[in-house]
């Protein structure tokens, strides 16, 4: 087993500075936990992720291990070692009706997992939830997600756009790794089909370039044990009627018209998987603009919940299409004529979206910092957004504005609805000129958030933060709640805490959540030992 940091860096992908995650030559490991000499350079954290989708929900309890980063001391650690401690059982995840989930079968489910576990919220140090998929549209999602965080532990609690969702299973499936491994400008698209909604991503060089979403799932039509309709999606009623078949709750549905909707749904699906022209129906069913990368893909993989039937790990019939959808997927993605890439496996399937744990490091902003007002402090739970600011003299403020917008769309920050913190990397030296131009680009793309109540956070690898931050304070947004932090170390799927300011030091501590994926697994259905080999 092999686990990689969820992050765009190369270099922070494989281990973190050059460590070995499994750190198995690691001398002081054998000291015991409770010596003064293993608890300055280690902490050991137990987390739990939990993921509420639209076709099943889930549960992984984990043991990290974080070290000090470096040999010199620092205040930054890095995780070198996880464990799974337990998986819990896929649930069928239960609604009341058409739009709501039914919270007290997942309270029970998230209860029998900790008890199975051998844990109770109390020995949680970190962790996250995630509602992905249709799940996230269900009138009750964000109450769920508020009411899991709250009985289990610290979370980070994210729940995931159509967007985020695609990139999380890329990592997730081990498209991502795929593209390190290959090297150059080896291309894999990942398509991750769930119970409502398929999402496709384009990975080249270990970052995903584009992603798209549309109405593809198999609990689009979900029946009860009599074999009669109990749930029915709205974009399942669409697919019915393209397929000829008559669809109504508490009806049952024939053999056949299920494989006549599932022909639908793998239609629909290549037609994005192959970029061409989109059929009426199919532009219906999109959740997202089209795909727009046209280059060349050397590899298909896929990930969720009916990749375990296109991959053959699964055969039963749970109720819905998945059967049906999953061999037709399977056998479209086979033809080599169709002019698709060669499949691939995946290293992970069903879990792909899951979120492991929280990793938890500390940096410190030090005195180039700028703060509007020291009551803003302490911030919790900001995501992190990196912004691909061109490099380049002169610099335009439309040109910044635009990437951050573009960044923010990625992560389905949308209308300033969540406090985001904007993690900019910068070349260009202190130059006034190109800093106002980038303040100024910061400033139109954030007013709308900023409009909307929610604080300006800026984090920045080079010492401008004070620079920045007064440009924006005294001359272009005066008034405005502005955080402006540097020398602190982020990358896209980071959350962050902020503390309030240490009055001696002038500095502030930065708590960084870096979200943590599991690279492989046996699938659902198969009893495995849970290992961390070396």
């Amino acid at each position: 087993m092999w686990e990689a940091m969820l992050n765009l860096d190369n270099d922070t992908l494989i281990f973190h500075e050059g460590y070995d995650f499994d750190d198995e030559h690691d001398d002081t490991e054998q000291i015991d936990e409770d010596h003064p000499m293993w608890r300055s350079e280690r902490i050991a954290l137990t987390s739990v992720g939990i993921d509420i989708g639209s076709s099943t929900s889930h549960l992984i309890f984990s043991r990290l291990i974080l070290r000090r980063q470096g040999i010199a001391l620092s205040s930054r650690f890095v995780v070198v070692k996880r464990e799974v401690l337990y998986e819990s059982p896929i649930l069928l995840t239960p609604y009341v009706d058409k739009t709501t989930i039914d919270t007290q079968k997942l309270d029970e489910f998230i209860h029998e997992a900790y008890a199975s576990a051998g844990l109770t919220p109390k020995a949680i140090d970190t962790g996250a939830v995630i509602v992905t998929g249709e799940a996230a549209k269900k009138k009750n999602a964000e109450a769920i997600a508020a009411l899991f965080s709250a009985q289990a532990g610290k979370f980070v609690c994210a729940t995931a756009g159509h967007n985020l969702e695609a990139i999380l299973s890329a990592y997730g499936s081990g498209a991502v790794a795929m593209t390190h491994e290959k090297g150059g400008n080896f291309t894999v698209m990942n398509v991750d089909v769930g119970g409502g909604t398929s999402k496709i991503s384009i990975v080249q060089r270990g970052a995903v370039i584009d992603t798209a979403a549309l109405e593809v799932g198999a609990r689009l039509v979900a029946l009860d044990d009599s074999g009669k309709i109990d749930r029915l999606e709205d974009a399942g009623l669409r697919i019915g009627n393209a397929a000829g078949v008559s669809l109504a709750l508490g009806n049952p549905i024939l053999e056949k018209d299920k494989e006549k909707m599932a022909a639908v749904l793998c239609d629909s699906l290549f037609e994005v998987l192959g970029r061409g022209k989109l059929s009426s129906l199919t532009e219906k069913l999109m959740l997202t603009p089209q795909l727009e990368y046209d280059g060349r893909i050397d590899a298909m993989m896929f990930s969720g919940g009916v990749s375990e039937y296109v991959y053959g790990f699964e055969g039963r019939d749970l109720g819905d299409l998945g059967t049906q959808l999953g061999r037709r997927v399977r056998e479209r993605a086979l033809k080599i004529a169709n002019g698709l890439p060669p499949l691939k496996d995946a290293d992970v399937r069903i879990r792909a979206t899951v979120i492991g744990a929280s990793q938890y490091t500390v940096q410190v902003s030090g005195n180039t910092i700028y703060l509007s007002d020291k009551d803003l402090l302490p911030l919790r739970n900001l995501q992190v957004v990196t912004p691909q600011i061109a490099q380049k003299e002169p610099l335009a403020p439309a040109d910044v504005k635009e990437a951050i917008e573009r960044a923010l769309h990625r992560f389905d920050i949308l209308n300033g609805d969540r406090a985001a913190a904007l993690a900019i990397h910068w070349e260009l030296g202190p130059s006034y000129p190109l800093i106002r131009s980038l303040a100024e680009g910061v400033v139109w793309a954030m007013k709308g958030h900023v409009d909307k109540g929610q604080p300006l956070v800026l984090v920045f690898d080079a010492d401008i933060a004070k620079l920045v931050g007064n440009i924006i304070d005294r001359e272009l947004l005066p008034g405005s709640g502005i955080i402006s932090i540097d020398g602190i170390d982020l990358k896209d799927f980071d959350f962050i805490d902020i503390g309030e300011e240490l009055p001696e030091a002038r500095a502030v501590p930065v708590v960084i959540k870096s979200l943590i994926f599991r690279h492989t697994e046996r699938g659902r259905g198969h009893d495995h030992t849970h290992s961390h080999t070396h």
